[in-house]
């Protein structure tokens, strides 16, 4: 697969207790207690401790977002609607940098990607996230957005290829015969002429392609993935499985594992709050267990999508239930999950070294 040059592919309370040893990591307050297991934490809760296992590596988060709300997202404006995420009227302010790294405190966060956020100008939103990236070092690199079958998307996704940080796009494709769950007003967009132009330009200019649809559009994407092997494209949201019940996982897994015999694709397990709002770890094992068992550890990252998912739970709660659902596994494929594939798939050189 094309690549851009020199970048590898595609709180304290007051009981009364004493306190243990206290130390600050990663912008977040952790006590530590003891004696704990190496991988465990115990943390001031409310009136008393709650132990929780905390991750001993590196997480690279594959899929957030920022905010700047001074600027125009045109999807977080006008009428509150219904949509399959949900109310979204809390999201209707800025969500920056510092806000990310409060939620993602607990973790031993060592990068993360960015994907666009529908800001109503795409290459200002890459610009900024630049620039956020050149104070911070986070977010590590972007995905920038991109309307691939407008006629000068090939002068648009130039212009995106020449910001540092950009390592793909993303044209949201998710149709669906609700409108409060479709992104896109035709099933078909994947196979139009106009739009497989734009998305024949990406391999090129080493720009890899963020892909989201629903387990109906699958088939169409392992066809997409087929016929443009030199692309690299990174299944979002494990393919929006919105429906739980035995006969639609059976649908999606098969889809799935068609998809998965196309080597070009990865996958990010990533909002199953959005997709799932009321989840539990035991809601969504079967999901993050049947992707990995389908596309192993090596193409499968796990993401965030906050704060779209803060809607749901905390950060926190969501890293700690992949972090449980996956304790079994070898340290080696937690690792590709929690942090390497991500690195490898989006070109992140080296881990963040301003946290």
């Amino acid at each position: 697969m094309s690549r851009k040059p020199g970048r590898p592919t595609a709180r304290n309370g007051g009981s009364g207790r004493p306190r243990p040893p206290f130390r600050i990591h990663n912008h977040a307050n952790v006590w530590l207690g003891h004696p704990c297991p190496q991988t465990s934490t115990v943390r001031w809760r409310g009136p008393g401790w709650e132990e929780l296992t905390v991750l001993d590596f590196d997480v690279i988060d594959a899929h957030h977002h920022l905010c700047d709300f001074s600027n125009s997202y045109p999807w977080l404006q006008g009428p509150a609607e219904p949509r399959y995420h949900g109310d979204d009227r809390p999201l209707r302010k800025s969500y920056l940098i510092g806000d990310y790294l409060k939620d993602a405190g607990q973790f031993r966060l060592a990068g993360s990607v960015h994907i666009e956020n529908g800001a109503a100008d795409p290459l200002w939103e890459a610009n900024w996230i630049q620039g956020v990236h050149e104070d911070n070092g986070l977010p590590s690199v972007q995905v920038a957005r991109a309307s691939l079958a407008e006629p000068s998307v090939l002068a648009h996704l130039e212009r995106l290829a020449s910001v540092p940080s950009v390592r793909g796009v993303r044209d949201i494709l998710s149709w669906h015969p609700d409108p409060r769950y479709t992104h896109t007003s035709r099933p078909d967009l994947i196979t139009d002429a106009r739009w497989l132009k734009g998305f024949s330009h990406l391999s090129s200019l080493g720009l890899s392609f963020d892909l989201q649809v629903f387990p109906d559009q699958l088939d169409q994407a392992a066809r997409l993935a087929a016929d443009h092997p030199d692309t690299s494209i990174v299944l979002d949201h494990a393919g929006m499985p919105l429906l739980r019940d035995a006969e639609s996982h059976h649908h999606w897994r098969s889809r799935m594992q068609n998809l998965a015999k196309q080597p070009n694709v990865v996958t990010k397990i990533s909002a199953l709050g959005t997709n799932d709002h009321s989840w539990t770890k035991e809601t969504i094992r079967p999901i993050v267990l049947d992707t990995i068992d389908i596309f192993g550890p090596n193409r499968t990252m796990f993401g965030s999508n906050f704060p779209v998912d803060s809607l749901y739970s905390s950060f926190t709660a969501l890293y700690t239930a992949f972090d449980e659902i996956t304790t079994d596994m070898t340290a080696g494929d937690r690792q590709q999950l929690f942090a390497e594939t991500a690195k490898t798939t989006y070109g992140i050189e080296t881990l963040n070294s301003k946290l």
